[in-house]
């Protein structure tokens, strides 16, 4: 039985990251893609989720990770991410939250040119944390993920909503992409229940089908999240403005403008030509938190695809430290959720 975990908690735009820098059970593995594998089947690392994202130390739209050691000694510590429903293969707001963190906390030393690389392990690969610290404070933190590519266009779903045609985007995770106009709604608080709605409908419809396989990893199966967009007027200098909600996990709303879902706009956006190079995407929340984000370098996927590798820089603040405690008495220990 745990005793007591203790975590330190930031939000990045809006959204929540717990981070767990010594997890008290033991998260075995090869490397971090294979701790992933293993943590989903063990009881002990999936209760230990359940502990510290549902209720009552977490809520239904919680997010976090378990700090573990890295592939190799090529990054400073590897990380798996986790949510109400179990552990994600990416997280680029996490990678902004744990960047800040670990320069913050003296995890990994400050550099004086004031940025600072911190190299991290995900189950989807290896990402960077570029800290850009003034005055020997964090001032933003560019998320540089994994080569990110297009996996289908123009592909069409009949929802409940009309039929809508939808991209495919693999960005550490798979994505789904269409406007919030072409269901009949536009990204605001106020249709937020909508929003996550037809999120959920249009990834259930993809489950399955062959846009959801990864080409070359099966580990990386699956739709993870849903992608609805509003596009804002274009600013004068070339640079796209957009407005997205992101549904991930089962019916979870992403407050940030999403990290690797940022990261699959851009690979999107750069594929269909409409991100001209040395232009940036203004990507806003549905709580009006806002990434920019790049296209850093043109690459190719493992299996030969055209791929680009995209920044995203944020800003994540910490938020509160805990211990949290377990009664052996407490029927509710384990932890629940209402949706």
């Amino acid at each position: 039985m745990i005793d007591h975990v203790d975590t330190v908690d930031y939000h990045t735009g809006g959204e929540p990251f717990r981070i767990v820098a010594e997890p008290p059970t033991a998260i075995p593995g090869r490397s971090v893609a294979d701790r992933r594998i293993r943590a989903i089947a063990d009881p002990a690392v999936d209760g230990l989720r359940r502990l510290l994202c549902l209720e009552p130390r977490g809520h239904a739209d919680m997010f976090g990770g378990f700090l573990t050691p890295p592939d190799d000694a090529g990054a400073d510590f590897g990380v798996l991410f986790w949510h109400k429903d179990g552990f994600s293969s990416a997280c680029g707001h996490g990678t902004i939250a744990l960047g800040a963190w670990a320069v913050e906390s003296g995890r990994v030393a400050a550099d004086p040119t004031g940025v600072t690389d911190v190299t991290i392990d995900v189950p989807s690969g290896r990402v960077v944390a570029r800290v850009h610290t003034e005055a020997g404070q964090v001032t933003a933190v560019d998320f540089v993920n994994v080569p990110s590519h297009v996996l289908a266009t123009d592909v069409e779903v009949g929802t409940s909503r009309g039929d809508v045609l939808v991209d495919l985007a693999y960005a550490g995770s798979v994505y789904a992409h269409l406007r919030a106009a072409d269901v009949g709604l536009s990204v605001e608080p106020r249709n937020v229940d909508a929003l996550i709605a037809i999120g959920r409908e249009v990834k259930s419809l993809l489950a399955g089908t062959p846009y959801a396989q990864h080409p070359t990893d099966q580990r990386l199966n699956g739709i993870y999240g849903t992608i609805l967009h509003d596009e804002l007027d274009e600013e004068a200098n070339g640079d796209l403005h957009q407005r997205s909600a992101t549904v991930f996990a089962d019916g979870a709303l992403d407050r940030s403008p999403c990290g690797s879902g940022s990261a699959s706009r851009v690979a999107v956006l750069a594929a269909r030509g409409a991100l001209k190079p040395g232009r940036r995407l203004l990507h806003e929340s549905v709580v009006g938190s806002r990434f920019v984000c790049t296209v850093v370098a043109e690459t190719t996927a493992d299996d030969g695809t055209p791929a680009v590798v995209p920044s995203v820089t944020g800003m994540a603040y910490r938020c509160g430290s805990s211990r949290f405690t377990v009664d052996p008495r407490d029927p509710l220990a384990s932890g629940f959720v209402l949706r």
